[in-house]
């Protein structure tokens, strides 16, 4: 079953003289306090954190900046191997992440695709549900992949020739659209960008060149993108380095941001996440 956003309705009644309850009503309103500096209400807590497992040669790598020669096994305090498991595991010990998004390296560059790493995931205790990226670029895989009820399935603008798979499947409710922008500019066939029309309702905007840079989101861009989506959801991924950089792309109307250094390197932290991930 697809993972789903419960609203929560929160009833303030005073204090007693318990200190139980007073402990209980601390800790129930930390999730809906500010956070770091300003203040970030409930009703505004919309943007979901998803972490990102970059998959070569069945291991997990470590992402630097779109330049994928140079992509070498994960290292990270939450995981004592890259294997994508142990890496997820260490995640989730973070915060029960429902969702992962998977870039298969292997399978973008036209090599063989990780399904066994796919299918460990998919064999969790408690399965993830997978955005996956493997560079799809022909009807009957990107089909197969729609069909599967874990998984959803990420056309990459740079995996294709024309706009003839993005035209056919853009309706369907499980497909998502990356745009993949590279240090030299966008790549991909230029309707991508020049016919919103064709966009589903998930979008990433993918800045490989600030991928792993921590050098923060490409608001610029972002903005553009989201200001042409209508009531699509906008999705940032490259360059979230903090807090500071999530409560920015919420006040945007940013839906999600794709997010891995800033988790392994600890700069958000399972304080962070408790009160900022929707």
């Amino acid at each position: 079953m697809r993972p789903s956003c419960a609203r929560v309705t929160f009833r303030w009644a005073p204090p007693t003289s318990k200190p139980a309850t007073i402990l209980f009503l601390f800790s129930t309103l930390q999730a809906f306090i500010t956070v770091g500096q300003g203040s970030w209400s409930a009703r505004k807590r919309t943007l979901r954190i998803i972490p990102v497992l970059d998959l070569k040669g069945g291991e997990v790598v470590r992402a630097q900046q779109g330049k994928r020669d140079r992509y070498r096994p994960i290292v990270t305090p939450l995981s004592q191997t890259s294997d994508v498991i142990a890496v997820a595991e260490g995640l989730r010990r973070l915060y029960p992440f429902p969702t992962f998004y998977i870039a298969d390296l292997d399978a973008i560059e036209g090599g063989t695709p990780n399904s066994g790493a796919l299918a460990r995931l998919k064999a969790m205790a408690e399965p993830p549900e997978l955005w996956v990226d493997a560079g799809f670029a022909d009807e009957n895989t990107l089909s197969a992949a729609l069909a599967e009820p874990w998984l959803c399935p990420v056309l990459g603008s740079e995996s294709q020739q024309d706009d003839a798979l993005l035209r056919r499947f853009c309706a369907h409710p499980e497909l998502i659209l990356s745009l993949d922008f590279f240090d030299d500019g966008f790549r991909g066939p230029a309707s991508f960008l020049d016919e919103p029309a064709l966009w589903p309702q998930k979008l990433i905007v993918m800045t490989l060149a600030k991928v792993g840079s921590a050098s923060g989101p490409d608001f610029t861009r972002l903005e553009a993108i989201k200001a042409k989506a209508g009531s699509r959801s906008v999705i940032a991924a490259g360059g979230v380095r903090n807090e500071a950089d999530i409560r920015a792309l919420s006040s945007l109307g940013i839906a999600a941001a794709l997010v891995a250094t800033s988790l392994h390197d600890g700069t958000l932290t399972p304080g962070h996440l408790a009160a900022l991930v929707t």
